[in-house]
């Protein structure tokens, strides 16, 4: 199982953003994702669509989009053409949220669904049938450093076992500190969002913040692997 770190581009430094992708690359970054809001289906606004088209122009690393925006349908062909690689919705922002995520596999791209901590998985049973991947929230969506709801882990005994079935990964967005981390990853979770908990704290010190992250899962950075491959 590849346990992906992905930092939230949101919390970067936007003043240095070319230096900030470098620098996170270097740390042993694995996805940057990148928030979309639109002041509607949250209370915030979030990063546009040229923020997202310059770290998908300047990354080395996949990226995913999580689209915190009402009816996505109406925008998923020009995000798509930004450059990324997995788009994440909510099924309520969207009146047939089984045709977007279709519309996001036609394009070539992963689809992902997202679940606040107040949707269950009996809701969404059905579209599993077409995503790639399903995130859930640890936090109510739209805010950066939030407190952490632990009732939200309750969805992921249910997603573990929906997941040999529809064989989708599972991620956590929100408040993912190293013992968060190092908990879900052992139990079966692939994917975790990186905000203000788990790097973008303290000195922003980003290759020793994310060597806890790595040391949490066991795990060397990639180019470490690399270069031991090839001795």
């Amino acid at each position: 199982m590849n346990i992906n770190l992905c930092p939230s581009m949101m919390c970067a430094d936007f003043s240095n953003l070319k230096r900030e992708i470098s620098l996170l690359e270097e740390a042993g970054a694995d996805i940057f994702h990148l928030d979309v809001m639109d002041g509607q289906y949250v209370p915030n606004f979030g990063m546009g669509l040229q923020d997202v088209r310059f770290i998908c122009q300047n990354a080395s690393i996949k990226t995913e989009l999580h689209l915190m925006i009402e009816h996505p349908m109406r925008h998923i062909e020009l995000f798509a053409s930004c450059g990324v690689d997995i788009i994440y919705i909510h099924p309520e922002s969207e009146y047939h949220a089984i045709t977007t995520l279709q519309k996001i596999g036609e394009l070539g791209l992963q689809a992902g669904i997202v679940l606040n901590p107040g949707t269950s998985v009996s809701s969404i049973l059905e579209l599993l049938n077409v995503v790639d991947r399903v995130m859930v929230m640890g936090v109510n969506p739209g805010q950066a450093g939030q407190m952490y709801l632990p009732y939200a882990e309750n969805k992921i005994e249910q997603l573990l076992e929906l997941s040999q079935k529809y064989k989708f990964s599972i991620g956590m967005d929100g408040a993912c500190n190293k013992d968060v981390i190092n908990r879900l990853s052992k139990k079966g979770v692939e994917n975790f969002v990186l905000g203000t908990a788990g790097l973008f704290y303290g000195n922003m010190n980003y290759k020793e913040n994310m060597q806890q992250l790595l040391n949490a899962i066991g795990r060397r950075k990639k180019h470490e692997d690399s270069r031991i491959c090839h001795n």
